[in-house]
């Protein structure tokens, strides 16, 4: 092809411009490519589409790569290739026309003297440019003229004249533009036409495909994920990719660095400062710098920051320079990544106490027409932690503190505010932080002081917001919490009235936006319902939750309710009902990355109670286990009680009888007495001392309970028939009624406590029908603790027929009539490898009461970490895996 050789002998053509100024011969040169240059294939192959329309233009920001690219394809072209860089465009339209002539002849192009030259640096006859554009359309083939920095050709007229030659020129000639600007050329017809072939900034930008085997070009190998982030960083641009190779190869470890760099203080901050800002006017480089602390932003948002109402303009204008601005649609605007990490350093250093003002004016902005993330980032950026408690209350996202996606960052955020800033919206937040972590006392002083505070609060809110009724209604969320965690079921629904009455007074937006509120303030309730015993009202609260769809936020509400539902359907009697719920809570709790927080402790603990109903002692014992290794909060005396009934449960079941009864004297502290709570711990105790032969300390125990708890009343007269008073058993149960809403396991204790009455008095055939109808309700759920509970007379009646067939292959050895297989029986257990220390035989007899790690770390004035290592310490001694192992071979060994 032809092009300029340096050193060859000059045409015969002008030397000089329309001045009189010498053509510069560097303008005619078409660059070269670095040993470095990656020649992409699919820009390479779009390029060469510009042979089949008129015009090309490649359009991208500063180093996006666009002049290697064209000059690559140009010095691959077999014909001509007039190159031209119009870095003098802006001396006028003469001295432009000048420098274009001279770079179609020195391709090559013949043009004859009749063609003229410009009659002066900022004139060209219309003569001139006829005569040129007749004779190249006169051309058998193309003359392909490529123009690098065209965006310097700011006239208008320019613009007109290339278009008219190139109108006229017809295919005569195929224009390649580079420019970082769009041309002012009429573009819309062109595209019309099909005339035109683009490349713009976003497909110059490099894949991480494409970036890796530029690193490789640099000596660099890295892996795909590192390169990705690396591209995400850059966002693909060609320069930053290869400065910070460039960068990378002087560093001993050139994978961290690329990693971490800081790009203000690498080269990569020296060209963007000087290819863009500097090249910006004063009043648009305040801009760049004022709006660089933002991750988006509109025109009238850089107005707030600026003072002024040129934005839009300006910023439009960046846009269509590709100044590193990138439009995102509805009016919204960001910066290049590395471009802005270096305006806000480079504002950092020219006005450093301008940062925190301008944040201010953003979260004051943005609390109104932008998304509550952006409003609490500026606002607490600025230290405004009033203005970051009140977007977060007014907005009604307080319930976001317990749950949802944003819950972690929203405490992690929170936790940084200090006790300076007192205003109801703290206060909120503050009993918000405290409540959550289950810190009573400092949570219900915070929310004390919020209530008194806006109780003087009179008329809306001084910025036009939602007003005192937000803060109102997250008071009542917050009153529903607080009465969960106390046991408090009156203060519970004097709150969910509160919050209904406030509901109609805040905008149906805020709660369509943010349903998790309602949804905790509803589970709260239903939980309080719970621990009151109300069955009926808490379900109907809890299933509101458990069916009120799919939504994220409420993933884990719904959850929570299913496990609470699970814990009425088993204290009802429905064990299998219980653990399908519970099954399923945990199983979509193992789906979750990451898992939900508190966790499913409940559901955990309801399959760890159906499990002992089935005597399958060991899987209790795990669930116990991982409820406690895995840090499960158990937020609410419920959750307690619950944890306390299996303990107990299970220490009974494996014959600890004195443990069991310290379990259960673990008092369960609330405002008002659980009444399912206190009889099933109690029946627990009354057992308890059954085992260790004091009948009469276990019918004292009962006769307190009220009358309607089945399984007290099952547990007394068992007690009443070992004291040897059989007319107070059989009193008792006659004052058993049949009870049409429960389930087999209490039908299956109470028919087994009138089996034992009956069999008292010599009622015989009685006995054996109510044994039989007892193992027929049982053997469907395989509930088999009842059985073992009620002593030896049961034993001998089942090696009766017909009874011995019910309970064959589930309950006593034999062929599976049920499908079901017999327990697995352990093996018998390792020996001790080294004696315990003292704390250890501290921290093991604190796990024979069931007591969790914090519960531990709490009583012996430890922390938890130094509980775990303890822990594990003495299971390796005993050579165990499980918390229940080591109990029992501790007490094999009498070390308990």
């Amino acid at each position: 092809m032809a092009v300029l050789d340096e050193n060859g002998p000059e045409p015969p053509t002008p030397h000089a411009d329309p001045r009189g100024n010498p053509l510069l011969r560097t303008q005619f040169v078409i660059p070269a490519r670095p040993p470095t240059f990656l020649r992409r294939e699919r820009l390479h192959k779009h390029l060469g589409e510009a042979l089949a329309t008129p015009l090309t233009v490649v359009d991208g920001a500063a180093g996006a790569g666009k002049t290697l690219l064209v000059a690559d394809w140009a010095a691959a072209q077999e014909r001509p290739v007039a190159w031209l860089t119009a870095r003098l465009a802006g001396k006028g339209c003469g001295t432009f026309w000048a420098y274009l002539l001279q770079a179609l002849r020195l391709a090559d192009v013949p043009l004859t003297g009749d063609i003229g030259t410009p009659a002066g640096p900022g004139r060209v006859d219309d003569a001139l440019l006829t005569r040129l554009a007749g004779e190249l359309s006169a051309r058998d083939a193309p003359v392909v003229v490529a123009i690098d920095d065209y965006d310097q050709a700011t006239d208008p007229e320019i613009a007109d004249q290339l278009d008219f030659v190139l109108q006229q020129a017809g295919r005569g000639m195929c224009l390649v533009l580079v420019t970082r600007t769009e041309p002012l050329l009429p573009l819309h017809r062109y595209r019309a036409a099909g005339a035109i072939t683009e490349i713009k900034n976003a497909e110059l930008a490099f894949t991480p495909r494409e970036a890796a085997e530029l690193l490789t070009l640099h000596g660099l190998q890295l892996q795909a994920d590192d390169v990705g982030a690396l591209v995400k960083r850059t966002q693909g641009w060609a320069a930053g990719l290869r400065l910070c190779a460039l960068a990378a190869q002087g560093q001993t470890d050139p994978r961290e660095y690329l990693k971490g760099f800081e790009a203000d203080r690498t080269t990569i901050a020296d060209y963007l400062i000087a290819e863009v800002l500097k090249r910006q006017s004063p009043r648009t480089q305040d801009l760049l710098l004022r709006t660089s602390i933002l991750e988006r932003f509109r025109p009238d948002l850089a107005d707030a920051l600026t003072g002024r109402t040129d934005a839009g303009l300006i910023l439009t204008e960046l846009h269509r320079e590709n100044a590193f601005v990138e439009y995102l649609g509805h009016g919204w605007f960001r910066f290049h990544p590395l471009f802005a990490e270096i305006l806000r350093a480079h504002l950092r250093v020219c006005c450093p106490r301008l940062e925190p003002e301008l944040h201010r004016r953003a979260a004051h902005w943005l609390r109104h027409s932008g998304t509550l993330d952006e409003t609490l980032g500026h606002a607490v950026a600025a230290g405004d932690w009033e203005a970051a408690a009140d977007a977060l209350v007014d907005d009604l996202a307080i319930g976001e503190i317990f749950t949802g996606l944003r819950s972690d960052a929203l405490s992690e955020l929170f936790s940084r505010m200090g006790p300076e800033p007192t205003s109801p919206a703290t206060d909120l937040v503050r009993a918000a932080q405290h409540l959550s972590r289950c810190d009573l006392e400092r949570g219900l002083s915070c929310l004390e002081r919020a209530e008194d505070a806006l109780a003087r609060q009179n008329g809306p809110s001084a910025d036009d917001g939602p007003g005192p009724a937000a803060a109102r209604l997250s008071c009542a969320l917050l009153e529903t919490l607080a009465a969960r965690l106390t046991g408090s079921p009156g203060r519970a629904e004097a709150a969910a009235r509160t919050a209904e009455q406030l509901r109609s007074e805040v905008p149906g937006r805020l709660l369509e936006d943010h349903p998790e509120l309602m949804a905790l303030l509803v589970t709260h309730l239903g939980s309080a319902r719970l621990w009151a015993g109300r069955f009926r009202d808490a379900r109907a609260a809890l299933t509101t939750v458990a069916d009120s769809g799919r939504a994220a936020p409420t993933a884990h509400l719904r959850e929570e309710c299913m496990g609470h539902l699970a814990l009425i359907d088993y204290l009802n009697g429905w064990a299998g009902r219980a653990e399908r719920k519970a099954a399923a809570v945990v199983a979509a709790a193992d789906r979750c990355d990451p898992p939900p927080v508190p966790g499913p402790g409940l559901a955990s603990l309801v399959l760890a109670a159906v499990a002992v109903d089935r005597n399958e002692l060991d899987r209790a014992e795990t669930l116990l286990d991982a409820t406690a290794d895995a840090g499960h909060r158990l937020l609410d005396p419920v959750a307690r009680a619950v944890h306390v009934l299996v303990s107990g449960r299970v220490l009974l079941a494996r014959g600890d009888a004195r443990a069991a009864l310290e379990a259960a004297d673990r008092a369960v502290v609330a405002d008002v007495a659980s009444p399912w709570a206190e009889a099933h711990t109690t029946a627990v105790a009354a057992a308890a001392h059954l085992a260790e032969g004091r009948p009469e300390m276990a019918v004292k125990l009962l006769e307190e309970e009220p009358d309607g708890e089945p399984v007290c009343l099952a547990g007394a007269v068992r007690a009443e028939l070992a004291a040897g008073r059989t007319g107070a058993a059989i009193e008792l149960v006659e004052r058993v009624r049949p009870q049409s809403q429960v389930g087999p396991a209490i039908t299956v204790g109470t028919a087994l406590a009138r089996a034992q009455v009956a069999g008292e008095v010599g009622d015989l055939a009685t006995q054996r029908r109510l044994v039989a109808r007892a193992l027929e309700e049982a053997r469907r759920e395989r509930l088999r603790r009842p059985f073992l509970e009620s002593g030896p007379w049961l034993r001998t009646l089942l090696r009766t027929v017909p009874l011995r067939g019910l309970a064959e292959g589930w309950l006593v050895p034999g062929s599976p009539s049920s499908g079901h297989p017999e327990p697995v029986r352990e093996g018998p257990p390792l020996p001790v490898v080294r004696e315990l220390s003292g704390r250890e035989r501290d921290v093991l007899r604190r796990l024979a009461q069931m007591m969790s790690t914090e519960e531990i770390a709490a009583d012996l004035y430890v922390s938890v970490n130094t509980v775990k290592t303890h822990i594990k310490s003495a299971y390796r001694k005993l050579a165990v895996n499980r918390r229940h192992d080591a109990v029992r071979r501790a007490r094999e060994l009498g070390l308990l």
